[in-house]
């Protein structure tokens, strides 16, 4: 079975994702950290960005069945790997990360087939073996703190000097949402352009960061004046935080924008403590009500079917993911193929740019 080498500083990602790690009951409050011996607990490892949604449908979750949810949060490369790294002794019961790392982790046997009914979400966006799920529909976005004068509009504006030392982004390797950005240059520029661009724009990057959401902030407050990101978690921290920022999509040439497909994606873990729990809970996430939820609460896209064709969206309201989508392309890449050549496109990219 191949593997996939993802560098990061020793013990990143357990103090990462210990800092982070909530205990979410109907009660609220903060709690113990992953692996609780409570026999009526399920631990969920996520990738942040879902925080405010998981609150409310956590606590609905518990009032409903009395099983209480512990979240640990981290990067999405992060989650992967304090999986992997505990496979002797299994903490986690559900799985909850983007694409590549959702497939990485199957492919490193770190998942198992959970037998939920997935029925409402379409086949082609689901695991043909039913190891896995997305429960959110979400999307690459860059964001722009508005003292950035001009504001950028395309990619080779990100290559102007008013941004250096003000622009960064999330590593390709170890975020999902910086492997979007070099899985789409490729797509746009070929492997050699897109090597070539971020040789080029290595000049105005602050440097690496495991984390999207970290930089959320350092955009709002200035540190920052461009970002990575992505729709969901940019769209909930200017709705819960007020953080001040715009969301784009930067344009080729051409002016054509896309933007790639970055569900967040759940598992259930090899060896999960409460299994039967946990597919209660993967369950319920899926469930109508709470997928109804996704769009007003979490601002994301819900993966059932029925939920979106029944969705009154306005197209032209740029505070929801259906506004601020319209007129850019989606691509959605074959994942399968991406960890495929994940090992050696991360060691192509460091190469190019010195990291």
């Amino acid at each position: 079975m191949r593997r996939f080498s993802i560098s990061m500083r020793p013990g990143l990602a357990a103090i990462a994702l210990a800092a982070t790690a909530l205990s979410l009951t109907a009660c609220g409050g903060t709690g113990t950290a992953a692996g609780s011996s409570d026999a009526g607990t399920v631990t969920v490892y996520s990738a942040d960005g879902l925080s405010g949604w998981y609150k409310p449908q956590f606590a609905e979750f518990t009032k409903e069945t009395g099983i209480a949810v512990n979240l640990v949060e981290a990067g999405s490369g992060e989650v992967v790997s304090r999986v992997e790294k505990e496979q002797s002794n299994p903490q986690a019961d559900v799985v909850v990360t983007l694409p590549p790392f959702i497939q990485k982790a199957d492919a490193q046997g770190l998942l198992q087939p959970s037998g939920i009914d997935t029925s409402a979400v379409p086949a082609e966006e689901k695991d043909t073996a039913g190891k896995y799920v997305p429960v959110v529909n979400n999307y690459l976005s860059f964001i722009a703190n508005p003292g950035a004068n001009p504001a950028p509009v395309t990619w080779d504006d990100l290559l102007s000097d008013q941004f250096k030392g003000k622009l960064q982004y999330s590593t390709p390797g170890q975020a999902g949402d910086g492997t979007a950005v070099l899985l789409l240059l490729q797509h746009l520029k070929g492997n050699a352009g897109a090597l070539d661009y971020l040789s080029k724009l290595q000049a105005n990057n602050v440097g690496p960061s495991s984390s999207t959401g970290k930089l959320q902030p350092k955009v709002s407050n200035g540190e920052l004046l461009v970002a990575n990101g992505d729709v969901q978690m940019n769209l909930a921290s200017i709705k819960d935080d007020g953080s001040k920022f715009n969301v784009f999509f930067p344009a080729e040439a051409n002016g054509a924008r896309t933007t790639v497909a970055l569900p967040y994606v759940m598992g259930l873990a090899k060896g999960a403590p409460k299994s039967e729990q946990a597919k209660k809970l993967m369950e319920f996430l899926l469930s109508e009500k709470a997928q109804k939820t996704v769009g007003p609460d979490a601002l994301g896209v819900s993966v059932r079917k029925d939920v979106r064709e029944s969705a009154n969206v306005d197209a032209s309201d740029k505070s929801t993911p259906a506004g601020l989508l319209n007129g850019v392309t989606v691509w959605t890449p074959n994942w399968t193929e991406v960890i495929g050549t994940l090992d050696a496109d991360v060691a192509a990219y460091q190469k190019a740019t010195g990291s």
